[in-house]
């Protein structure tokens, strides 16, 4: 590998599939151009028109963040619904 390029991974999951795409970028890039590098989105076209919410390793980033060598920028996807309210809901059936 050359001196000026890294190896990441890209990592996201829907109900029914996880992918988990390796991708070399140069050094310096920003979660966001990892991801437009990765393709993701052309495999995952609801994640093209929205905002993401990303993070390394289970940390929330902000898609301007730089990646280090080794990293996992995992792409999340939103909750169904929120928690609190699913709790109220079942209180309310009991």
């Amino acid at each position: 590998m050359s001196d000026n390029l890294i190896a990441v991974e890209v990592a996201y999951a829907t109900a029914s599939q996880q992918l988990v795409l390796p991708v070399t970028v140069p050094k310096a890039s920003t979660i966001a151009s990892v991801i437009a590098s990765s393709g993701i989105c052309s495999r995952f076209p609801e994640l093209s028109d929205k905002a993401l919410t990303v993070g390394i390793f289970a940390r929330i980033c902000e898609l301007s963040q730089t990646v280090n060598p080794g990293d996992r920028v995992e792409i999340y996807r939103p909750l169904p619904q929120d928690p609190k309210e699913a709790r109220r809901q079942r209180a309310v059936k009991k």
